[in-house]
């Protein structure tokens, strides 16, 4: 029987609960309906008093989280969407995120964010908001593209002092399947290879990794071979990794579904131009979705964020430099 990657965070929260009694689910409608995708089903008969319904307030949703986590408390929190977090914004980046540097008292929350467009879902239900909470100091940014690491980097999260955003890709729920949980993990703030390579370097996370793999798979058609690196969490990031492929293969496109101004893309363009420049053999370059708002048009989002179609065209633009 596969494992879904909704069933990977599922079980992570299940086996979470189990193991630490500090450890505690609080969100919108999580109890009895089991949360907006079903992510905490039946949690709250096995542990009632520790899967809790939050108000409709995702500002009052996370200060009650760094209250209880200055309190010794473990607390998951579950936005419905990545994007209501911004309701939260204040308490998350100048509260959380700034305790331990301004208290010493570590602040260990997680906040679940499933972030990313489906086709339909419009402008208020898609963004990527990984590039935003990445530019504060103070938080943990996880970015997983894996069934496997949607399981080990959620319980390595909870673990973790610091507070964590946990940015799960929507589209990756019921469409990512494997046979079983990886028994090893990488850990949390290392970048995997996904693909080897030597004749260009593909740097991307979250849903995007699957997206470049198709591309690369298209391009070996024609004896190229790409190497694709999943970032795994964007902040901290593995620059070593990141450097060593581009060592490998002298070219780099960094790619992400989020929008084009600034971000992680840039981030990794600035850090391989600065560190690796004598490595390029040809400008790197960097492909996003649109500077737009994201459309809810299934045809129209499917041209909004990158795709197999377009990574390929666009290494195939950096191949040809």
């Amino acid at each position: 029987m596969s494992v879904t990657y909704i069933d990977a965070i599922h079980r992570a929260q299940q086996d979470l609960l189990r193991e630490d009694e500090t450890v505690f689910l609080y969100g919108q409608d999580i109890g009895a309906f089991g949360g907006a995708f079903k992510a905490t089903k039946g949690l709250k008969v096995e542990h009632p008093e520790r899967v809790l319904d939050a108000p409709i307030s995702e500002d009052a949703m996370v200060g009650l989280a760094v209250g209880a986590a200055i309190e010794g408390m473990k607390p998951i929190i579950e936005m419905q969407f990545a994007d209501f977090s911004s309701v939260a914004f204040n308490q998350l980046v100048n509260q959380a995120g700034t305790h331990f540097y301004r208290t010493g008292i570590p602040v260990p929350i997680t906040v679940r964010m499933p972030c990313g467009g489906t086709p339909g879902s419009g402008p208020f239900h898609s963004q990527m908001v990984e590039s935003l909470y990445g530019h504060y100091p103070g938080l943990v940014v996880a970015t997983p593209a894996t069934v496997s690491d949607a399981y080990h980097l959620l319980k390595q999260s909870v673990m973790l002092a610091d507070p964590v955003i946990f940015c799960e890709h929507k589209f990756l729920y019921r469409w990512l399947k494997s046979a079983a949980i990886d028994e090893e993990a990488l850990p949390l703030g290392k970048a995997r290879i996904v693909r080897s390579g030597k004749h260009a370097t593909v740097v991307t996370y979250s849903a995007m990794v699957h997206e470049a793999v198709r591309a690369a798979d298209e391009l070996s058609k024609e004896g190229w071979e790409i190497e694709v690196v999943d970032l795994r969490t964007i902040k901290p990031m593995d620059t070593d990794c990141i450097i060593g492929s581009v060592a490998r293969t002298g070219r780099l496109l960094a790619l992400g579904e989020s929008f084009p101004w600034g971000g992680v893309t840039a981030e990794v363009v600035s850090r391989v131009v600065a560190e690796g420049f004598h490595l390029l053999d040809a400008p790197p370059l960097r492909l996003n979705a649109k500077d737009s708002p994201i459309p809810y048009h299934p045809d129209l989002w499917a041209a909004h964020r990158p795709t197999p179609e377009s990574i390929t065209q666009k290494l195939r633009e950096l191949l040809s430099l």
